[in-house]
């Protein structure tokens, strides 16, 4: 396979190769990331095999907007309030999925990460796309995270469809809370302190 080059402005061809079922890598806010759609199981299957990680961790899930969560994740109020105040941003939220979800997507776990990414271009292409994507670091497993088109295109260039040529702006992955029981738990820390979270969620 060849792997082809895009530029930003290649949109509509990026959402089209999605749409398909392709492996498609972006530059996002934070580091490169890599993904497919939600809804096919065989997209699902390739990105597994490119990450080269074990088949039952499951992906983040990436959205457009808030208001698309509702449809994945159970969200009461108080965390309808948290998502809007933080995303979109440089965060992952781990939340209770929908029990109706196909279970590729959550593979049994009780949590699904999800996030809305602070970069027009992505979630540009999302909304092209129509719906959620699959999303995980540019890296293989066990690899640094990919963090330019350089590194990315070394590490997957031959092995999925396309890569998106383009610039990261913090180069550090996500933030990673976990919402659970009306508790905030930090799972990894990153561009947005935990406390600043926190002291939000403990006022609302």
């Amino acid at each position: 396979m060849k792997t082809k080059i895009f530029l930003e402005s290649d949109i509509e061809e990026i959402a089209a190769a999605l749409k398909k079922g392709e492996v498609v890598s972006f530059p996002t806010e934070t580091v490169y990331g890599v993904g497919v759609i939600a809804s096919s199981k065989e997209a699902f299957d390739k990105l597994v095999a490119v990450k080269r990680r074990p088949p039952e961790k499951p992906f983040a899930m990436m959205l457009s907007s808030v208001k698309d969560a509702g449809n994945h994740i159970e969200i009461d109020e108080k965390t309808h309030k948290l998502l809007l105040k933080f995303l979109p941003g440089e965060i992952t939220f781990l939340l209770k999925p929908k029990a109706n979800l196909d279970p590729w997507v959550t593979l049994g776990s009780s949590s699904l990460g999800v996030r809305v990414p602070d970069s027009e271009f992505v979630r540009k292409l999302i909304e092209k796309v129509g719906e959620p994507l699959l999303v995980t670091s540019a890296n293989h497993s066990g690899d640094p995270t990919s963090k330019d088109f350089e590194t990315t295109f070394k590490a997957f260039d031959g092995e999925i469809f396309g890569i998106v040529k383009g610039e990261c702006v913090s180069n550090e992955a996500s933030t990673i809370v976990k919402v659970e029981d009306g508790e905030l738990t930090l799972i990894r820390k990153g561009p947005i302190p935990f406390e600043t979270i926190k002291n939000y969620w403990e006022e609302i």
